[in-house]
């Protein structure tokens, strides 16, 4: 390691070659790893050591779903890395993301405009360059006229993704709605493609969290991410490793929460509108 690079994270979890050369690994399973994260790269230690510089990784997504083994872990990131894309899971996924997400984003400077609108209002503003911070509750900008912007994670509404033309050159713009001082803006962000490609992922986790803020057990979320997976509701007790009695129970909670619906049975349920989008929840958090 050399003196300008430091050490984020050392954690355990596991990892998944989904894609190799630009073919899907149909038989693809987990291996378990020791994970360290630096300022420069990722390092998945097993049986030998793999390590991808954060410079090498193209895009980050949230899913990358191979086979029943991938699907069946419903917290992970998917690295895209040239032909190959490799996910990870971490013991403590929030932390980790998040620590990826300041691995990736700390420090390097992005274009903002601020605000672009304002009370429903557009604003004249000019784009700007700012240096970003991430913490735990916020994505934080120091912009280069002076303006100290900070877009907290938990109060992100609405996002919108869009390719414009800024500073003459065609880019993704992350269009974030926040509060600033108790009034509704939207901050637009624009930057090179990987960037562009970790700030929404970031972002849209955060939004899809809000949207879908349930207080939801661990067991009740594995068994959202089973059903969304595609795993029969009669095979939920085996899947998940709980009792026909314990999953009738979290059915029963799960259908007054709005989460899922009776088909026929009160064994056979399906995900609605809200139990997707906290499915889609669990995926981000992963």
């Amino acid at each position: 390691m050399s003196d300008t690079e430091k050490k984020i994270a050392d954690t355990r979890g596991q990892y998944l070659q989904a894609v190799q050369g630009g073919r899907e690994l149909n038989d693809a399973s987990w291996t378990a790893c020791r994970i360290v994260l630096t300022t420069q790269r990722l390092v998945l230690i097993a049986d030998g050591k793999r390590q991808i510089p954060l410079q090498s990784i193209d895009r980050i997504a949230d899913r990358h779903d191979v086979n029943q083994q991938s699907a069946s872990v419903s917290n992970y990131v998917a690295l895209h890395v040239d032909e190959d894309v490799v996910l990870v899971s971490a013991g403590e996924h929030e932390e980790f993301e998040t620590n990826l997400y300041r691995a990736a984003l700390n420090g390097e400077i992005i274009l903002v405009q601020h605000p672009a609108v304002e009370g429903g209002v557009v604003q004249d503003s000019e784009w700007t360059k700012g240096r970003m911070k991430v913490t735990d509750e916020a994505l934080r900008l120091a912009l280069a006229d002076g303006q100290a912007v900070e877009v907290e994670r938990a109060d992100i509404g609405d996002l919108a993704i869009e390719d414009k033309t800024v500073s003459g050159e065609e880019r993704t713009v992350i269009e974030v709605e926040h509060t600033d001082e108790g009034i509704s803006v939207e901050t637009h962000l624009a930057g090179g493609e990987f960037h562009a490609t970790v700030l929404q992922v970031m972002l849209e986790e955060s939004a899809e969290r809000n949207r879908a803020d349930l207080d939801l057990s661990s067991t009740e979320r594995r068994v959202i991410m089973a059903l969304h997976s595609g795993v029969s509701p009669f095979d939920i007790p085996s899947f998940v490793g709980i009792d026909v009695e314990q999953t009738e129970e979290i059915f029963d909670r799960l259908i007054e929460l709005d989460v899922i619906s009776v088909v026929r049975e009160r064994t056979e349920v399906q995900l609605t509108t809200k139990g997707r989008r906290t499915a889609g929840e669990n995926i981000s958090e992963q």
